[in-house]
């Protein structure tokens, strides 16, 4: 009988892994680990990837159509607004842009217990709703109130998530210069920022033109925008 438990015990690890293989194969795991979050967007400079840049047609956050929903694996954040709207206004930064954000991260579950199976097999993944990595929240948390918190923290705290995501964007802001050449808003910079990092957002503003990667995290916030609004009642 004992045997047999173990044989169970050992059967039952192994799908936990392979539910975590089959839900996050084939989504990108960081915005990029030069940004805060999940995503992959390609350096700026690299001409395999590089599209033909913005154009004058590109919508801003404020006319962007209905959002797209969230993915079927992944995980609604709506329910956290009233956390986004505490945190971006001690962050000093749009709260629509951090749940557009946290609506664009949403792309994979946020069950603790998956995230944690999940870093087993990729130890460089992200944590937390807002999927930031170890070093992104070790550098913002620095000289914060919550500088005392650990990144393993974040997979069962969604509010030290939201915060930790907040000042991020709001030390990406502080980095932007104050005459761009791009036709970009403030909040479409900041969102390349968390996706890709402070170096690809600063390139973008001031002209590079930006790869599909890059592209399609901007088209998911504009299509989670106005998601974005109405779940904060705005």
């Amino acid at each position: 009988m004992g045997e047999r438990h173990g044989v169970r015990r050992v059967a039952a690890g192994a799908v936990v892994v392979l539910a975590c293989v089959l839900l996050f194969h084939g989504h990108h795991d960081g915005s990029g680990q030069g940004g805060a979050g999940a995503g992959t967007a390609a350096s700026p400079g690299a001409s395999a990837t590089a599209d033909s840049g913005p154009g004058a047609g590109t919508p801003s956050p404020s006319t962007a159509g209905p959002s797209a929903a969230a993915s079927s694996a992944g995980d609604d954040p709506t329910r956290f607004a009233p956390q986004v709207r505490t945190r971006a206004g001690q962050a000093g930064i749009d709260p629509q842009l951090l749940m557009a954000i946290l609506y664009n991260e949403s792309y994979k579950p946020h069950d603790p217990a998956l995230q944690r199976a999940w870093q087993q097999l990729k130890p460089d993944a992200a944590f937390g709703i807002a999927n930031m990595h170890r070093a992104a929240f070790d550098d913002t948390k620095a000289g914060r109130d919550f500088a005392n918190r650990r990144w393993e923290e974040l997979p069962d705290d969604p509010d030290l998530a939201i915060e930790s995501a907040a000042w991020f964007l709001h030390d990406l802001a502080a980095q932007l210069p104050a005459h761009r050449s791009a036709p970009f808003t403030e909040d479409e910079l900041l969102a390349f920022g968390y996706n890709a990092g402070a170096g690809n957002m600063l390139a973008f503003a001031r002209g590079t033109s930006v790869g599909p990667a890059a592209r399609s995290y901007l088209d998911q916030l504009h299509g989670n925008w106005s998601r974005a609004a109405a779940a904060l009642g705005s």
